[in-house]
């Protein structure tokens, strides 16, 4: 365990990743995490993954979102763009999915649910709080 003040380790390389915000309504899907990952294990997250050598964002998000959920989405937007530290040292690209096709199937998670807007004290990473505070200043009131 870290001491409290004591230096995060320098990443030695920083892996660029794909979050995706499902929003349906006044709600939005995340997953937990399974404990046998090596990032962020159990965690109340956004669910999301990483980018294979010279992907695109777009198509690196299509992939996840089958891979993982088993949908298509339709007319993603790019939300923001965020640095996390974990056991990797993460720059996560967030894009909004408000419409897709095909029926969520949860393919990687210990479980998927949905939470309400009112309910970010359960996202268990402070990167997604940000992104949510994103979605909810650039999405939200237009």
């Amino acid at each position: 365990m870290r001491r409290r003040g004591a230096p995060i380790p320098e990443p030695t390389e920083l892996l660029d990743c794909v979050s995706f915000l499902l929003v349906q309504g006044d709600q939005f899907l995340v997953e937990r995490r399974r404990l046998d990952k090596p990032v962020d294990p159990d965690a109340i997250a956004i669910p999301g993954g990483h980018m294979d050598p010279g992907e695109s964002q777009l198509d690196a998000l299509r992939r996840e979102l089958m891979e993982e959920l088993a949908i298509t989405p339709s007319n993603p937007q790019f939300l923001c763009t965020l640095l996390h530290r974990a056991a990797e040292f993460q720059r996560l690209h967030y894009y909004l999915v408000d419409h897709w096709s095909g029926e969520i199937e949860n393919n990687e998670a210990e479980e998927t649910l949905w939470l309400s807007f009112t309910g970010l004290d359960r996202l268990d990473l402070a990167v997604d709080r940000v992104a949510i505070g994103e979605y909810q200043r650039v999405f939200r009131n237009r």
